[in-house]
């Protein structure tokens, strides 16, 4: 169990960091910049680095660790549990960033530099992983080197089956998060980590279960199997899929590219009355004079 506590320090660790980072950077920064850049930036880093670890757990773990699946699950629900509640409303995932956009919650440069971000942001924790590794504190992290030099494709299923897979992912992932989007974090983190946890533990024999596009990118895209186009409509393409369509499932329209709605009928806001007939009173007719007659 040595080992997994060195990981458990690391996770805390790279959480304690981050979030330091954010307190200071929205205490010293505009507040444009601290929301739209270094946001998504630490909290990209925060989860590319806490992935990394967990992945290398869960392929080393279960054999040089002995310890089952379920240890596998309870953290990685806690992480997500945490990242849910420290990320400060960041996505650190390509898929969303680009859902603001389309229900216009954001700009087109908005959007463009969270994106740049994100890509930054994975590509400096990989960096941090793998020099973390180096120092072999643990026989799990010199496993891990040397499987490095020859790692193998996330994708054990056909093409299209891991492009479904991954979009089924993203379609319940992002119909979820809709749903409770505008609930206190301290109810939504808990629904999204056991979303996260349910999808990654049913899915992630066939594809990884990523459906997010930089983070599959970080960890799987260099790793022979696949080539690049395969990995592109696997993991940009199919959670990208599932984005539009429970985004068109849950407000019938995509607003940035429609202006009506294409599943449901508007609705008023307010509701006609209809009359009813009282009791002893009688039809009234005009006699002429223009009186009413009873």
């Amino acid at each position: 169990m040595a080992g997994l506590n060195v990981s458990i320090a690391f996770f805390l660790s790279v959480v304690a960091i981050c979030e330091v980072v954010r307190q200071v950077s929205k205490r010293l920064l505009p507040l444009g910049v601290y929301h739209d850049l270094v946001r998504e930036l630490v909290s990209s880093l925060q989860l590319c680095a806490c992935c990394l670890e967990l992945r290398m757990l869960m392929d080393i773990g279960p054999w040089g660790g002995g310890f089952g699946p379920d240890v596998i699950l309870t953290l990685h629900f806690i992480l997500y549990l945490i990242h849910g509640v420290s990320f400060d409303g960041a996505s650190a995932n390509p898929t969303v960033s680009l859902q603001e956009f389309l229900v216009m919650d954001s700009s087109f440069v908005v959007t463009a530099v969270k994106l740049l971000v994100q890509f930054v942001g994975m590509e400096a924790a990989g960096i941090l992983t793998t020099h973390y590794w180096s120092w072999e504190l643990t026989d799990f992290h010199l496993i891990q080197n040397l499987m490095a030099l020859d790692c193998n494709s996330s994708i054990h299923t056909s093409l299209y089956h891991g492009i479904f897979v991954e979009g089924i992912c993203s379609f319940f992932f992002h119909l979820v998060a809709l749903k409770f989007q505008h609930n206190d974090p301290r109810y939504r983190a808990p629904i999204l980590a056991a979303t996260v946890t349910t999808l990654a533990y049913t899915a992630g024999p066939f594809t990884g279960a990523f459906f997010n596009p930089t983070l599959a990118s970080m960890v799987t895209f260099h790793c022979s199997g696949n080539i690049l186009q395969e990995y592109i409509q696997v993991y940009w393409l199919g959670p990208l899929t599932g984005m539009l369509a429970s985004l068109l499932l849950y407000q019938g329209t995509i607003p940035r590219l429609f202006q009506k709605n294409l599943l449901y009928s508007p609705k008023s806001k307010y509701r006609t009355p209809k009359g009813k007939a009282v009791p002893g009173l009688k039809k009234t007719e005009d006699n002429g004079e223009g009186q009413p007659q009873l």
